[in-house]
């Protein structure tokens, strides 16, 4: 997921850069252990670069990341390197510049939205992950990888202990640069302080928002921002950046959620509870029988009267584990692990069936979750009937022990769609010669905008209408409409295009926005000078690094000069730039387990495996 920050300024940097010049000597090295003494450190540094050249390095980033370009170019050129900034206006842009393999080191980032660490590394850095771009192919990383995820939670922290000192401290693979926190703003003057959540992965909680004036619940559309103007795909499978994780996490339902703090909840799920089989294997989910499809007409969304059933939750999760069902799939390793999702008819399957936990059969898991006990199983959507006893029950099988299939099973991209919609608007091509530029399929956003809104949502809200300047969505008025904990409480969001942090900054200052999703770390001091504002901060999942260009040919599949480049990284600038919102951080694990690694600027060693490599 990618992050902005503001420009940065002269005064800014140079501020930066002297708190930087100013812890640098005999700073330590990449781990806990403390080096030499500063004088020797200085002598070593100063043989090294009497025998180096500057080497020429090129830095690929986005405008918006401006600052962090900036800073790492000054600190890679006070190491030795001679560098040159290649920076591209929009991400589309950049990866144009990403694919043509113009760059060394890439500035990116990533946010793990799912909470399990098997996320925070397998897209990105596994031999088969979707965002690998370096690309790493490392079949010690595939191993530790694929180890980690199929251990319990306690056991697997020696695994990725293990992975990231293989990954960052040995290989330098990838360059940490900072984790942010997750700092958002609202208008308590407006919004109900206890209907604001901040939760650390799952994106906001739409339906929960609600005004101080009841009244405005109806009559008030509620204005949150976005930088994306043009979102890649409405469908969940066919994106996974982090405007549409927002956009889709309140779109779509899904069978279970995360809390604010990653634990598994079937909260505003479409299950009512969930339970595991011994062996980790089989699990089980009890489907609730009041969430129906909307869909938008004459600009505003109505219920179909369709409910969102056991057939659309296999379809859904068939599709979103199978890498051919649609052109462009951008999330199929989430969901490979899953070898099959099908609908329970048979008690005695349930009745049979022991609990994980060892404390009574799955049947029981089932009815400690609901007020009516299971009479009766129906594979029929139409005919589940929970106040009578009647349910659905769908269990997924996963290809080998992994509980962290609940994590990835509360992704956005596990959003369930209608079966017959999107069979209806697929059909009109073949998959395997499906040409964009001609060929509309399910969540076309540029066929949507155009006027043919062929989306059918299953979860609190329905897009309704987009035009230059954003999105109107409605409250589904089929999503648990008579429950009084999830029921949505706004009947209209608008979802305005701003481009940057900075303008969507000044536009919530000015009232043009109510609740500031991301408030830059260089804009909270302002904002929160206004007593109307609160700015809420935690802790967050969400990482900025560098990946090495490791093509064939590129000069960084050499590991001495990648080492020269991590040592030369110092977080402190960026840290100081970030007026102290943004955290130090080892890789993407370092957000999720305590590994106890952390970086420290080594300019002798920087200087060291500088002069190893040009001796080659």
């Amino acid at each position: 997921m990618k992050k902005s920050m503001k420009k940065v300024t002269a005064m800014a940097l140079a501020s930066a850069m002297a708190l930087s010049l100013a812890g640098c000597g005999g700073s330590g090295s990449t781990t806990k252990a403390t080096e030499a003494a500063s004088g020797t450190q200085a002598q070593k540094q100063e043989q090294a670069k009497a025998e180096t050249q500057p080497e020429s390095i090129m830095i690929l980033g986005q405008s918006s990341s401006e600052a962090n370009l900036n800073i790492l170019r000054d600190q890679l050129t006070k190491a030795g390197f001679q560098v040159e900034i290649n920076m591209q206006p929009d991400y589309a842009s950049m990866t144009a510049q990403q694919d043509a393999g113009n760059f060394d080191l890439l500035i990116t980032g990533w946010t793990t939205v799912t909470g399990n660490v098997d996320y925070a590394v397998r897209g990105i850095l596994h031999s088969t992950g979707d965002y690998n771009k370096s690309p790493l192919i490392d079949a010690k990383v595939d191993e530790l990888i694929d180890k980690g995820a199929s251990e319990t939670a306690e056991v697997s922290v020696a695994t990725y202990t293990e992975l990231e000192n293989y990954l960052v401290t040995e290989n330098a693979f990838f360059f940490p640069l900072y984790s942010s926190m997750k700092m958002q703003a609202y208008n308590n003057q407006l919004l109900k302080a206890e209907s604001v959540y901040q939760p650390k992965s799952r994106p906001g909680r739409w339906e929960m928002y609600e005004y101080i004036d009841a009244a405005n619940n109806d009559t008030r559309a509620l204005t949150l921002t976005q930088t994306s103007a043009s979102p890649s795909s409405l469908d969940p499978i066919q994106a996974n950046d982090g405007t549409m994780n927002g956009l889709s996490g309140n779109m779509y339902v899904k069978i279970v959620n995360l809390t604010d703090d990653d634990a598994i909840t079937t909260d505003s799920s479409l299950s009512h509870v969930y339970a595991i089989e011994e062996g980790n294997s089989e699990y089980y989910f009890l489907l609730r029988d009041d969430v129906f499809f909307s869909k938008a007409e004459n600009g505003h969304a109505v219920n179909t009267g369709v409910r969102v059933g056991g057939e659309d939750v296999v379809f859904s999760l068939d599709r979103a584990k199978d890498k051919n069902s649609v052109a462009t799939h951008k999330t199929y390793t989430l969901h490979n692990h899953m070898a099959q999702v099908e609908i329970v008819t048979d008690m005695a399957e349930l009745s049979s069936a022991k609990e994980t936990s060892g404390s009574g059969t799955i049947l029981d898991a089932l009815n400690a979750g609901v007020d009516t006990p299971i009479a009766a199983l129906t594979a029929d959507d139409e005919a589940a009937d929970n106040a009578a006893g009647t349910y659905q029950v769908v269990k997924i099988t996963t290809t080998e022990p992994f509980p962290q299939v609940l994590n990835y099973l509360a992704h956005q991209s596990a959003g369930i769609l209608n079966k017959d919609q999107v069979a209806e608007m697929n059909s009109k091509f073949d998959v395997a010669s499906y040409d964009p530029t001609k060929d509309v399929c399910y969540g076309d956003f540029s066929a949507i905008k155009s006027g043919d809104n062929h989306l059918w949502c299953s979860g609190p809200y329905q897009f309704v209408a987009v035009d230059d300047y954003g999105i109107n969505f409605e409250k589904n008025p089929g999503y648990m409409a008579d429950d009084e904990a999830f029921a949505p409480r706004i009947a209209n969001i608008y979802m305005k295009f701003i481009k940057d942090s900075t303008s969507a900054t000044s536009a919530f200052r000015a009232g043009e926005v109510d609740l500031l999703g991301s408030v830059s770390a260089t804009d909270v001091d302002v904002v929160e000078a206004d007593s109307k504002f609160t700015v809420m901060k935690r802790s967050s999942n969400s990482v900025t690094y560098c990946i090495p260009n490791l093509r064939e040919g590129s000069k960084l599949n050499d590991k001495d000069l990648r080492l020269a480049i991590l040592h030369a990284i110092n977080q402190d600038d960026f840290i100081a730039y970030n007026n102290g919102y943004v955290m130090p951080v080892y890789s993407t694990v370092g957000t999720l387990v305590e590994t106890g690694n952390v970086l420290k600027q080594d300019l002798a060693k920087s200087a060291e495996h500088l002069a190893a490599y040009q001796a080659k």
